[in-house]
């Protein structure tokens, strides 16, 4: 099973056109605007609400700020907005409605602007928590889907592969983003804008203090 075109199905492949200048543009367009004045283009406010709560539970604030804080959230938002085509603009809506709607009946509230982080967190460890063998499963079963769906055929998956979709690609996307911010490519990596001398056989940790180098 080619897993890699299973995460591209879902339009949330980390290769995914990332060096298109639609996506330059997204990442440029993140930069330095206002948490508060945000409002989300692709999701709805409620879910860009949870999509900010998640996006912090897997990156929270540490000696580093949290994913919020350096807008992973609305790099997410502009991505599917941007970058996605429709049939996987409508997986990803219906992949955080189930997995909303998990949040939901455990926690025992009704909507999802009640959901706090709490609420969310467990949800997402158990959808990332499978063996290998059943991961492997589930990316087959997101790849029938989708191709079903773009032959515009009928097409299910069940509930669980669904939050594992989400939550899985959510991950990989606010790592990625996180990654790709200017804070963290200036101030936590090594970063030198203004290239030097190259040293073939240097030490890491002489070199950079055993950092990886901003790209």
């Amino acid at each position: 099973m080619d897993r890699r075109k299973a995460l591209k199905n879902m339009g949330l492949a980390m290769g995914y056109t990332v060096a298109t200048p639609t996506l330059l543009s997204i990442m440029q367009s993140c930069k330095g605007e206002p948490v508060a004045t945000w409002t989300p283009e692709f999701f709805t406010p409620a879910e860009g609400g949870i999509l900010t709560k998640l996006v912090d539970v897997i990156l929270p604030k540490t000696d580093t700020p949290s994913a919020s804080e350096l807008q992973v959230d609305v790099f997410i938002d502009k991505f599917a907005m941007d970058v996605m085509e429709k049939d996987q603009q409508d997986f990803l809506r219906m992949a955080m409605g189930k997995f909303t709607d998990k949040a939901l009946q455990d926690s025992g509230k009704s909507t999802v602007e009640d959901l706090t982080a709490e609420d969310l967190e467990p949800v997402l460890a158990s959808s990332l928590k499978y063996s290998k063998e059943d991961e492997a499963k589930m990316f087959e079963s997101i790849t029938s889907y989708t191709e079903a769906v773009a032959e515009g055929k009928e097409a299910t998956i069940d509930d669980e592969t669904s939050r594992f979709a989400f939550t899985n690609n959510l991950r990989g996307l606010a790592i990625w983003g996180y990654k790709t911010s200017e804070y963290v490519g200036e101030e936590v990596m090594a970063y030198l804008p203004v290239p030097g001398e190259y040293i073939s056989c240097g030490d890491v940790q002489e070199l950079t203090g055993g950092k990886a180098w901003s790209l």
